[in-house]
């Protein structure tokens, strides 16, 4: 198992990209192997919107305003500033890059090229202050990237997170144990960190039915026949993964909610109420999303204030 860590983190230079930065701080500071890349763009002001793709950096940066050259400046220098402090907080220096670069699509755009062509295991962006009706129907760079982004796990940071209580739910489908898989990758050498798998059985909440098949090409055959075949394959499945990645066992709990009319609310609630800063979800691959909210995953992420919620497929 690789156990070095690529996170993705796209910053603007506002109270919700540090915000952002301060949960990674939390969540790995001390953590060896973890590389953090700082990643801005710039909307310049005074670019010739035809061709812009095709324009290099330089050619770019003589044509912007001095607003948009200003914007940049300032947006360098926070990079600077978070670096610092992630430094502060244990990371080694050479952990940490930053990037600040023009916008050439869209900046949603723009970051979604970024992470996919980086090699990332995660993507990291702080939801900005819109009120989730505004969001939903207004957008924003994170609605935008996270309603693209399918093939990197979208971190989206909602508020100040200062917990390093995790929460999963699971429901014993593939798309959970991606989840708990991905997690298992991130967090195997976290000191701190303390993970609790949650199942719903709220009349409302969708029955899953495991392709063991799709399972076995992912964690092989013989893995999915021990562990996944079992009565308790919704809680021990997801247990091996944490475990046989090297997290402690002791710090992994279980709860089952058997109250309740709808799955994402009582995530939602659950979170609150214990005081969990994180969520970790898996979701169906694009071509299953189907209308507004949809799924768990989406009315979990809507319902949000506070926590981080991190999104896998």
């Amino acid at each position: 198992m690789t156990t070095s860590r690529n996170i993705l983190v796209a910053v603007d230079g506002s109270l919700y990209s540090t915000n952002a930065v301060k949960y990674l701080a939390t969540l790995f500071g001390g953590v060896p192997d973890v590389h953090f890349h700082l990643f801005g763009v710039i909307q310049g002001g005074g670019l010739p919107e035809a061709g812009r793709e095709w324009m290099d950096e330089q050619s770019l940066m003589t044509s912007l305003s001095r607003e948009s050259r200003n914007r940049f400046s300032r947006l360098q220098r926070f990079c600077r500033e978070a670096k610092e402090r992630l430094l502060r907080h244990g990371v080694e220096e050479k952990n940490v890059s930053h990037e600040v670069t023009l916008c050439r699509a869209s900046i949603a755009q723009d970051i979604l090229q970024k992470a996919r062509s980086g090699l990332y295991d995660a993507l990291v962006i702080g939801r900005r202050g819109l009120s989730k009706i505004e969001e939903l129907f207004m957008g924003s760079v994170s609605a935008t990237v996270l309603g693209k982004c399918h093939d990197v796990p979208v971190w989206i940071v909602d508020k100040t997170v200062d917990s390093e209580k995790i929460l999963v739910p699971v429901d014993g489908s593939f798309h959970s144990l991606l989840a708990v898989d991905h997690l298992a990758h991130m967090m195997h050498d976290n000191p701190r960190a303390e993970i609790t798998l949650f199942h719903s059985s709220a009349m409302l909440a969708s029955k899953s039915v495991l392709d063991l098949d799709r399972c076995a090409l992912h964690w092989g055959r013989e893995w999915c026949e021990q562990y996944l075949n079992q009565k308790d394959r919704i809680y021990e499945g997801p247990r091996q993964l944490l475990v046989q990645a090297g997290f402690p066992a002791e710090r992994i709990s279980w709860q089952h909610a058997f109250r309740g009319v709808e799955a994402a609310r009582q995530i939602i609630r659950h979170a609150l109420v214990e005081g969990f800063g994180t969520i970790v979800m898996g979701r169906r691959g694009k071509d299953s999303r189907r209308g507004l909210l949809h799924s768990v995953s989406d009315r979990v992420v809507f319902m949000a204030d506070q926590v981080a919620i991190w999104i896998v497929g």
